[in-house]
């Protein structure tokens, strides 16, 4: 059977792909802006910044990674907009509960039920989005996609901080959940489930793809590509969920920051550089991959080696100093803050795309999700926590300081993940070679 390409775009995907995209921002609003409110959080209910890696680690990673894959695996075969619109429902609704909470615990569970419906939101959509645009552009358009997370950053982290310094902690979090409530219900009316893309079967292709090299979900593992690349991924998000969930409150303690000052800063800050990053990334990948398929992991490759020095220096600036915009001060660190952003925001997208390349169209989903759990359960889950853990073991030597110095020795562990993208580079050329070789033979 020959292989069935979406060669054209109209409207409706375009359409489609803004509202997903929206989905996303807010899928990130509601997970990324309980960084913002750690500090307030940690002194009411009078817990230790291990507690706090728990809330926002462990207690999401753990639902958000074990649910994943069964709900991928469930889009592949089922209608991935209805999927995303229940999801994005739900973990709304529980967004909205944190704000409720009226004790710790019930903070808890309100938390694990925002991992829950978020679970159902990326992986369908990253699968949803790969067949509504063709191959040669699927780069770009899953970069536009995975802007979500910096625009999440940035929304989250801005106005959140202004909401909960002037409103409270728990305003904050109903405010940011209400409106994905309207967004399922938009996902469900509006978003078009596309054709999927039909994949190459026939005798003569089973007979010239050997079984490590087919492109079936349960042997992505046993391959070198797929599971180096996971690996990096994994180290990427146990690194950049460090960094984004604790540098807000590392920059109240350190830099004697506001929360809303904190939030503004460094969400409008980080968020709009690495829009610009990812946006850049993708443009390139798309080019440069004409050449030479490995282009595809070693952008993200060098994006990740560039961006460790940029996080060490922000972390090892000392206090004090600052620009003047306006009526804001700006501390001399956050620039190296942009910079970060710019170059880690080239590793999500590119890399989803290039696990999308590795196989068949009815398996993106469950390849998205697979992939997520690595970055799921090393990030969202590890992450967090063993930054809060660390900087608590630290703080009887350094004081106040334990959480530069937990951050830095967090941020240093991405020189691993460069190792794992370098080694993932000729097998990933070697997978695409023979996929490409089955369709020749099966046209």
């Amino acid at each position: 059977m020959p292989t069935t390409t979406n060669s054209s775009t109209s409207w409706r995907s375009h359409l489609s792909l803004i509202i997903l995209a929206l989905v996303y921002i807010f899928s990130y609003i509601d997970r990324q802006a309980i960084a913002i409110v750690i500090e307030p959080i940690k002194l009411e209910f009078g817990v230790s910044d291990t507690v706090m890696g728990l809330l926002t680690g462990l207690a999401f990673g753990l639902f958000y990674a074990g649910l994943g894959v069964p709900i991928g695996k469930m889009a592949d075969r089922g209608n991935r907009r209805n999927i995303i619109a229940v999801c994005c429902t739900l973990w709304s609704f529980a967004t909205m509960g944190c704000g409720m909470a009226s004790q710790f615990g019930l903070l808890l569970l309100a938390r694990m039920g925002v991992a829950v419906g978020e679970a159902g939101g990326m992986a369908p959509s990253i699968s949803l989005v790969s067949d509504l645009y063709p191959k040669e552009r699927r780069s770009l358009v899953i970069s536009l996609f995975m802007m979500g997370p910096n625009i999440g950053v940035l929304v989250g982290l801005a106005l959140g901080g202004w909401v909960a310094q002037t409103y409270g902690w728990r305003t904050m979090f109903i405010w940011f959940g209400a409106p994905g409530i309207l967004l399922g219900l938009l996902v469900f009316l509006l978003v078009r489930e596309p054709r999927r893309e039909q994949p190459v079967v026939s005798d003569i292709s089973a007979a010239t793809v050997d079984a490590a090299e087919k492109p079936r979900l349960l042997n992505l593992l046993a391959t070198p590509a797929f599971r180096n690349l996971a690996l990096a991924c994994g180290i990427c998000g146990l690194t950049g969920y460090s960094y984004g969930i604790w540098i807000p409150t590392f920059l109240v303690r350190t830099h004697h920051m506001s929360l809303a000052h904190a939030g503004i800063i460094f969400g409008v800050a980080s968020g709009v550089s690495a829009v610009g990053g990812a946006m850049f990334s993708g443009f390139l990948c798309d080019r440069l991959v004409q050449r030479d398929t490995r282009w595809q992991l070693r952008l993200p490759m060098l994006g990740v080696l560039i961006s460790i020095p940029m996080a060490l220096i922000l972390l090892m600036w000392p206090a004090g100093g600052h620009w003047t915009l306006g009526s804001i001060s700006i501390p001399y660190p956050i620039a190296f803050a942009v910079l970060f952003s710019f170059f880690a925001s080239w590793w999500p997208a590119l890399s989803y795309a290039a696990s999308s390349h590795m196989v068949k169209a009815n398996e993106r989903s469950m390849a998205a999700a697979t992939l997520n759990l690595f970055i799921t359960l090393f990030g969202v889950g590890l992450g967090p926590l063993a930054t809060g853990f660390v900087s608590d073991l630290l703080t009887p030597l350094y004081g106040a300081e334990a959480l530069r110095h937990s951050l830095m020795i967090m941020m240093s562990l991405s020189a691993f993940a460069v190792v794992l993208y370098a080694l993932a580079l000729k097998p990933y050329r070697s997978r695409l070679a023979a996929i490409d070789d089955a369709a020749k033979a099966a046209a």
